[in-house]
């Protein structure tokens, strides 16, 4: 009988490939992929040689490692061709028989015995669209390479700390927070870039894997914050000093699946998707969590007596309003008592818990899926002041995951922090001027009658803030008297 994902007639299986075949071709989804690097060619001295990877799977059970070399322009045009996800038809490539310990030291670990090369000049590579694909192909773009239950929880990677520091590990985790990929200039002159993701599961609120490669950022790019479970196979866990907390790195031997159609990943799912339910039920939940926002629809520059105007304006209306502001923070009590500054959440629902009872009680009327109470954890709830020419915003919400950003550290972070680190942290950010973007609630309740939560809140770029304060009128030089302060 023949098996549901056998290959099609005319493509030979990855499970009967083998050196001896004439002319193979096979057909598959690219379920890995690195860039495209350039080497020295030590048979031509002064030249160089380019080379890129990918992992390519036909069935649950079989995939196979991809190489191709040549020159910089046959590779990149490749490389370029397809990403993760994608079907390809591979036609007359070289099978080798793979050296175990050499090729998947910094390869994905596979199956097949073998390793597929392809030449420039004998090699064809076709991408095939979904409409001509087999859909029980596309099926295994949702089947993760490792035992579904072989992971660490997030919570598991940091209750056993720097004893798994440099372990290769898998992980299952939703995705909380997919950063904005940075670019940098190393002190060599090369260029660079990263991106990071935030991950999250039912025992870990809050978790970093860094993306270096432009494959692995793209690729991070589809995910769908809140929507999208993982399960990263093969990825590298260190001790970052820096943020004093365990990071995951996304490394060249590294496969994610995302959304996998594994029953763990579907409780994973089903926490996900209660906890975002939830979150309604808490007005103070702000910005703890990311909300979904246009950015490219908030495009008006605001100032605090403009903001203030719209207030009076909308009297009465319970439509929030959005808007960008250049503004100093002129009160940001960071070096306070901890307890002021930062609550527990429950980390089911993310509302705020009881202090006195260290419990929540939204949840009590939520069964979780597992059965167990669950947990808290610490998040950020921050008062700042909001001041330019025009005046000053008074009690305004940063929280969450926009206060992690805007300080630039992580709960873990910053209490291991010193007070003195504290308050040299506290007018770093004080004495820049930042490009905040806001959201305005108008709340009777409230002394000023309106509610202000940031909801991004990055140092401004010179230029830009010069040309918008040009507009909006001149800035006054900062005397002593309206210089930021505590």
């Amino acid at each position: 009988m023949a098996h549901p994902f056998s290959a099609p007639a005319s493509f030979v299986a990855i499970a009967d490939l083998h050196p001896n075949l004439a002319r193979p071709s096979i057909i598959g989804v690219v379920i890995g992929k690195t860039d495209a690097k350039g080497f020295p060619d030590r048979k031509n001295i002064g030249a160089e040689r380019y080379t890129f990877g990918f992992t390519v799977r036909d069935s649950p059970s079989y995939f196979i490692n991809i190489n191709s070399w040549g020159r910089e322009e046959y590779v990149k045009s490749l490389s370029e061709s397809f990403r993760v996800g994608d079907c390809v038809l591979i036609e007359n490539p070289l099978v080798q028989t793979k050296e175990v310990e050499k090729d998947e030291k910094f390869n994905p670990t596979t199956p097949s015995p073998y390793r597929l090369l392809l030449s420039e000049t004998h090699s064809l590579v076709q991408i095939r669209s979904r409409c001509e694909v087999d859909p029980e192909l596309l099926l295994l773009l949702t089947v993760p390479v490792k035992e579904p239950r072989d992971f660490y929880s997030l919570g598991d990677i940091v209750a056993n700390g720097q004893s798994l520091d440099g372990r290769i590990i898998n992980i299952l985790a939703a995705v909380k927070l997919v950063g904005e990929p940075k670019y940098f200039t190393t002190s060599d002159g090369r260029r660079g870039h990263k991106c990071e993701v935030r991950l999250f599961d039912e025992t870990q609120s809050s978790f970093a894997m860094i993306c270096w490669d432009n494959e692995s950022i793209q690729h991070a790019q589809s995910w769908m914050p809140r929507e999208t479970v993982i399960f990263a196979a093969d990825v590298k866990i260190n001790f970052d000093k820096f943020r004093n907390s365990m990071v995951a790195t996304v490394i060249s031997k590294t496969i994610i699946t995302p959304n996998p159609d594994t029953p763990e990943a579907e409780v994973l799912l089903r926490f996900v998707r209660e906890s975002a339910e939830m979150l309604a039920l808490d007005d103070e939940i702000g910005g703890q969590s990311r909300e979904p926002v246009n950015w490219q629809a908030i495009a008006e520059v605001d100032t605090v007596e403009r903001i203030k105007a719209k207030v009076l304006q909308n009297e009465g209306e319970p439509e929030p309003f959005y808007g960008i502001i250049f503004a100093y923070i002129s009160m940001l009590d960071i070096d306070s008592e901890t307890a002021k500054i930062i609550r527990n959440r429950c980390a089911r629902c993310r509302c705020v818990v009881n202090e006195t009872t260290n419990k929540c009680s939204f949840c009590s009327g939520f069964p979780s899926s597992s059965g167990t109470p669950a947990s808290s954890f610490p998040s950020f709830a921050l008062l700042v002041d909001l001041t330019d020419h025009t005046g000053t915003l008074p009690s305004c919400k940063l929280s969450g995951m926009v206060a992690e950003e805007t300080l630039g550290c992580t709960i873990q972070e910053f209490l291991a922090l010193t007070e003195a680190q504290k308050t040299a942290l506290k007018w770093q950010l004080l004495l820049e001027r930042s490009k905040i973007y806001f959201k305005v609630t108008l709340s009777p309740s409230s002394r000023s009658g309106l509610r202000t939560s940031l909801l991004s809140c990055r140092l401004a770029d010179p230029l830009e803030s010069s040309l918008n304060l040009a507009r909006k009128g001149k800035d006054p030089p900062c005397t002593p008297t309206q210089q930021p302060g505590l």
